[in-house]
């Protein structure tokens, strides 16, 4: 991937979320302390999210969907179950916001941004399972943006043994 394509996807993702910011608030549903709350919890854990992925990442985070050259792979804490937390994270805080901002735009521009960060990760990870061989391996026991079930409840093989 050439990197002004991964910029362009950078921008239509930072321009998409200030969409979501400036969009008037909308009378689509009821905009009360209830609403407010769960809005406010979403933006809370979104942001929660992405900032302990982006730690975790350390030297290799990089706002392009290129693999840094130095950069090592994460399987570890939050992407044990996730591989791509940080955009988990964006997409729960911006639902935050949708949720306050109740209107049919701010839920286009949801949509919108689910859909620049899957073209984002469809890129990234070609790449990823390029630059490490792990990563087809890795896909398997992992969710892209949400843990798979098998990935938080692990069943246990059993074995039989005929005397």
């Amino acid at each position: 991937m050439k990197p002004s394509v991964g910029w362009a996807l950078v921008g239509m993702q930072f321009g998409v979320l200030s969409a979501l910011l400036v969009f008037p608030a909308g009378d689509g549903w009821p905009r009360n302390w209830i609403v407010g709350a769960g809005a406010a919890a979403l933006l809370m854990a979104g942001v929660l999210t992405a900032v302990v992925a982006s730690f975790r990442l350390g030297t290799s985070l990089t706002p392009l969907p290129i693999p840094k050259n130095n950069g090592t792979l994460a399987r570890d804490g939050i992407y044990r179950t996730v591989r791509h937390p940080i955009y988990t994270g964006v997409l729960v805080a911006a639902a935050g916001v949708v949720a306050w901002g109740g209107s049919p735009a701010h839920v286009i521009a949801w949509l919108a941004l689910w859909g620049v960060l899957s073209a984002k990760v469809h890129f990234e990870e070609a790449m990823l399972r390029e630059k490490y061989l792990e990563y087809h391996d890795y896909q398997k026991t992992s969710g892209r943006f949400l843990p798979r079930w098998s990935s938080l409840f692990p069943l246990k093989k059993s074995r039989t043994h005929a005397s």
